[in-house]
């Protein structure tokens, strides 16, 4: 699934909570402006009701309510609200205002002005309203007078406008600010990405001298570039291995296919001048077993490159399984027992007891095979070879010793090499070692060559391998 871009999401991540922060601050804003446009409605609404109160006198015995100029100057506003009002008796009649003015059902008075609060609808049209109490005396007792004063709310609603918009603007304003120096900040720090990107696109894939430099990018981004640089090396180092083994299998090879080349029009010859054939017979006999060993070393110099390779390859490192190794220098020892009888080498094996290791039983067979035919080719007619599986403290060690030549110290690193050959003398593809050491590192096991202890001259070659989880040590 294709990724939207880093800059947006980025963006987003900044100015989502942002604009929730925005939001909610707009939203409290609201609130203080509502209580505060209430306060001040509920307060004239109060005063309004205490100037009509003051104006209630005695006239005989009924009491005289008028409503005066500075009763309704206070709700004066460019919002034309509509003020209603009603003062009723104790017995409900009317004394000023409107006879039908709504009060609550149930009266709950607050504080020392006995006043109460309430919304309410009048004539069609929503009202907040207050109504009041005030007891005028008289020498047969008491009477309690109610003062109702109610107006719509165009005011409250103009000043709740005019006390949360500026705020509310401020914070739009910050949030659209956010918004652009989000934009610009995350385009000026991206910017190295970008040229990396572009670097990296301009490059000739087929050239790996590509080093990026962590110094010009950001402390989060350099742990990218190192990896960048490490992959490339690998690569390289992988692609000069490749350069070399083509090259060295390409001169490997040619020798053989030169001279089957030639043994081949020589043949062609031969055919076409029968008449000498009885002078040519022992050279054809000789080109024959020539092409034969030519052959032979093709196929060997062939088989062995496939098993390279194959040891090379990334699976090599999985799908391994519990080997006995015990068993593969077995079938290995008996494989080569009749070159050895050739050679009248003494070829012995030492495994007293099972030993598992986690290995591909194919590659396995490989590797001592190779260990095995690289000591009985280089060591002399009537020597010794003895191949040895044994646990040491926990480990399992394949051990190859002969009484041959053996290698001297300043070498032994570099038999490991492709077609390198101390001897020259000796039939060989120069691929050996350099399976075997492939083979134990796809195995994560160790090769190590070292002198004959128990001869006078000689070679030991070691195979430490790790033992599978659970195994049982013993030494």
């Amino acid at each position: 699934m294709k990724r939207a871009s880093l800059r947006l999401r980025l963006a987003l991540w900044l100015l989502l909570p942002l604009s929730v922060f925005v939001a909610i601050c707009g939203y409290l804003n609201w609130r203080n402006a509502a209580e505060v446009a209430d306060y001040v409605q509920d307060h004239d609404l109060l005063s309004s009701a205490k100037v009509l109160s003051d104006r209630l006198i005695w006239e005989g015995d009924d009491v005289q309510a008028s409503v005066p100029p500075s009763a309704l100057s206070l709700f004066v506003s460019p919002e034309r609200d509509r003020v209603f009002l009603s003062v009723t008796g104790a017995n409900g009649e009317v004394l000023a205002g409107s006879a039908d003015f709504p009060l609550p059902a149930v009266r709950k008075p607050e504080g020392v002005d006995r006043a109460q609060w309430y919304d309410t609808q009048f004539a069609g049209v929503p009202l907040r309203a207050v109504v009041t109490t005030r007891a005028m005396y008289e020498a047969g007792g008491a009477r309690d007078i109610t003062i109702a004063v109610g107006k719509t709310e165009g005011s409250r609603n103009h000043m709740l406008r005019t006390l949360w918009w500026p705020s509310m603007q401020y914070l739009l304003i910050a949030l659209v600010l956010a918004i652009a120096l989000a934009v610009v900040a995350l385009t000026l720090e991206l910017r190295p990405i970008v040229r990396l990107s572009q670097q990296l696109a301009q490059r000739d894939p087929l050239h790996l001298d590509l080093v990026v430099d962590p110094a010009a990018l950001h402390s989060e981004l350099r742990p990218v570039a190192d990896t960048i640089n490490r992959f490339v090396g690998q690569l390289k180092a992988h692609s000069e291995a490749q350069r070399r083994f083509i090259a060295d299998a390409a001169h490997q090879l040619r020798t053989p296919l030169a001279m089957q080349a030639s043994q081949i029009e020589f043949a062609r010859y031969t055919r076409q001048h029968r008449g000498e054939w009885d002078t040519r017979r022992a050279d054809m006999d000789a080109m024959w077993v020539a092409m034969q060993t030519s052959n032979r070393r093709l196929v060997d110099v062939t088989n062995k490159l496939l098993l390279l390779a194959q040891a090379e390859h990334g699976d090599a490192h999985t799908r391994l399984e519990r080997v006995d190794l015990a068993v593969v220098a077995l079938r290995c020892v008996e494989q080569l027992a009749a070159l050895a009888d050739r050679r009248r080498i003494d070829l012995g094996l030492e495994a007293p007891d099972a030993a598992f290791v986690l290995a591909q039983p194919a590659l396995l067979d490989a590797l001592t095979g190779n260990l095995l035919d690289n000591a009985l080719r280089y060591t002399q007619e009537g020597g010794r070879v003895t191949v040895g599986v044994r646990q040491v403290d926990g480990v399992v060690k394949l051990t190859v010793e002969d009484n041959g030549p053996g290698i001297a110290p300043e070498v032994r690193e570099r038999v490991f090499e492709r077609f390198y050959r101390v001897a020259q003398d000796t039939e060989g593809t120069g691929l050996g070692l350099a399976i075997v050491r492939e083979i134990a590192r796809a195995f994560d096991a160790n090769v190590d060559l070292a002198a004959n202890p128990r001869e006078a001259s000689g070679l030991l070659v070691t195979v430490t391998f790790a033992p599978p989880e659970g195994q049982a040590q013993t030494s």
